[in-house]
């Protein structure tokens, strides 16, 4: 397998987490599938990527610590995203975050309509798949192996 530099590693990653994002709200705003609470959260750490990715590019400093929290994050990104696949193979029940709207203590009955009429799109519903493969899948697949490469980038960082 060719080595790659860390700063090649890092400009790959800033252009797949630019590339993912996009891709992300090209599915929500111009195909019209809205994201579940859980859609929205798997994009934090893409989003978190580009912007320690353009700091360590302005700066270059320290970059084997950001190379080990981006670590942290894609890992917690993989968790977040097997959870949901989990949830849509239905291994796990849908928790609270599926369904962060208002307490329904204390709701009036016209709060009730309107929250109904809002259409609330559960974390088990696929709407939208590529290959056969929903976007948590994929998601979870990509977060998990950026992660471990990651950890290799880290670990061997003085040798690159």
């Amino acid at each position: 397998m060719p080595k790659i530099k860390n700063k090649n590693l890092i400009k790959l990653l800033l252009l797949f987490s630019i590339l993912a994002l996009c891709g992300a709200y090209f599915v929500q705003y111009a195909m019209g599938h809205e994201p579940c609470n859980l859609c929205l959260l798997e994009r934090i750490p893409y989003i978190v990527s580009i912007i320690i990715i353009s700091l360590l590019l302005i700066t270059k400093k320290k970059e084997k610590f950001f190379l080990a929290f981006l670590t942290v994050i894609f890992f917690l990104g993989a968790i977040i995203s097997f959870y949901h696949f989990g949830i849509e193979q239905k291994f796990f029940e849908e928790s609270f975050v599926c369904n962060l709207t208002e307490s329904f203590n204390n709701v009036s009955k016209e709060d009730l309509l309107k929250q109904l009429e809002n259409n609330i799109i559960s974390c088990k519903d696929v709407e939208f798949y590529i290959f056969g493969f929903s976007l948590a899948t994929l998601n979870t697949i990509a977060s998990f192996l950026i992660s471990l490469i990651l950890i290799k980038a880290t670990l061997n960082y003085e040798k690159n």
